[in-house]
């Protein structure tokens, strides 16, 4: 009979994320969820946290295709010219070499689960951004109610 190997599942919590700001002037944190670092896999699989007012820069990816949740806020996002509004519960996908931004139009912070397939080199670009952390309210959005316990 063969043998059958078991893959340990990796699990983390919010408090294992490593979170950056790109560029300093940058107005959107990114929360490394997974990524080929931790997962040995071409991934990258994000919280983005979008201030309010806050976007990304216009940007493309070769191969990669990115997928953007929106957990919570409502915000546009703009691929080649066409722009189309978001809110909580919506889905995009943006295809490679599109030009895009997502830009956050609420009042409040806009929260995305960002994943990119490929990871084509993402988080090592998120990486080399300054080190930042999730705030309380950050990880109210979350669900974590025991951070406020922890302090």
């Amino acid at each position: 009979m063969p043998t059958i190997s078991c893959v340990i599942p990796i699990i983390k919590s919010p408090q294992d994320y490593q979170v950056y700001r790109i560029h300093p002037r940058d107005t959107n944190r990114l929360a490394i969820i997974f990524d080929s670092a931790i997962a040995n896999t071409s991934l990258t699989c994000c919280l983005e946290i979008f201030d309010v007012g806050g976007q990304t820069p216009p940007n493309r990816h070769n191969w990669a295709v990115e997928v953007f949740f929106i957990l919570k806020g409502e915000g546009i996002a703009i691929c080649d010219g066409k722009k189309v509004s978001l809110k909580t519960g919506d889905s995009l996908l943006v295809p490679p070499t599109g030009i895009h931004l997502i830009k956050n139009t609420g009042i409040n912070r806009l929260y995305t689960l960002t994943f990119m397939v490929p990871n084509e080199n993402f988080s090592e670009l998120i990486r080399s951004g300054i080190p930042e952390e999730l705030d309380a309210e950050d990880m109210a959005v979350l669900g974590r109610l025991d951070f406020f316990n922890q302090r």
